[in-house]
């Protein structure tokens, strides 16, 4: 939504059809995206009564159309690029689906259900079915997608005394907390899951142009442990902290 500010009659829709925008920032005026709005989503999990496995966090534009209406971005049946009906997003058998029984000793890799629960969840929720009989309105695809439980966290664009090295003017930079186990972890090792980590997001200079982007990695926590900084108060570093900064 947007509005002037203190003035509850100027509300209007920019953007709709996410499941949950949780990194959202709209872009400064001398920007390629002025007037728009960034959003970092956090995707379906497998969990709940309608268990999606694998369903990647999507970043967004989010405008408004020529006729004044807000984009529509496709929840709940469009995950990312893809219909949440496919095969890819079928659920597994998390231990937060609401059909499973957590079995004891795990011996069902990749589920955490007793064989006769996990049953139930390839019964009864597999293909994921739709919600909406059709969509209310053309969908638009994300500009980009991020691993399966990444979880977007925040984003906001680099001021002018951040843009040295790899930030360029406009850049934008954006949190991804990391995995919160609803699906099986998003990479394999030795490869690092995604998260835990600051990514940058670089346009071209050139208004000219058509808009273009470019990704990559900016910082990340090696150890994956999280911590806790209180304001006013020094931070406390253990001795294992590690954290790289790519320039």
């Amino acid at each position: 939504m947007r509005a002037k500010l203190n003035d509850p009659s100027t509300i209007q829709p920019v953007g709709w059809g996410h499941r949950n925008g949780y990194a959202i920032r709209f872009a400064p005026n001398n920007h390629p995206l002025a007037g728009q709005l960034l959003v970092g989503e956090d995707g379906a999990d497998e969990r709940g009564a309608r268990p999606s496995n694998g369903a990647p966090e999507v970043l967004s534009v989010d405008q408004q159309n020529a006729d004044g209406t807000p984009v529509y971005h496709g929840w709940p049946d469009r995950y990312g690029f893809l219909p949440s009906s496919q095969a890819v997003f079928n659920p597994i058998g998390g231990r937060s689906d609401d059909l499973c029984v957590p079995s004891p000793d795990a011996t069902n890799p990749p589920s955490f259900c007793t064989l006769a629960s996990l049953a139930n969840i390839l019964k009864f929720d597999v293909p994921i079915a739709d919600v909406l009989a059709f969509p209310p309105a053309p969908i638009v695809a994300p500009i980009a997608i991020e691993a399966a439980d990444s979880s977007f966290t925040g984003i906001d664009f680099a001021p002018k005394s951040f843009v040295l090295g790899p930030v360029l003017p406009g850049a934008a930079l954006y949190s991804l907390e990391g995995d919160f186990g609803f699906s099986p972890p998003n990479a394999t090792a030795p490869a690092p899951e995604v998260g835990n980590e600051v990514k940058l997001i670089n346009f071209n200079q050139d208004p000219s142009s058509p808009l273009q982007l470019s990704f990559q990695n900016f910082a990340r926590n090696n150890t994956g442990r999280r911590g806790v900084h209180q304001p006013h108060q020094p931070r406390r570093v253990q001795p294992a902290d590690q954290c790289q900064v790519r320039a």
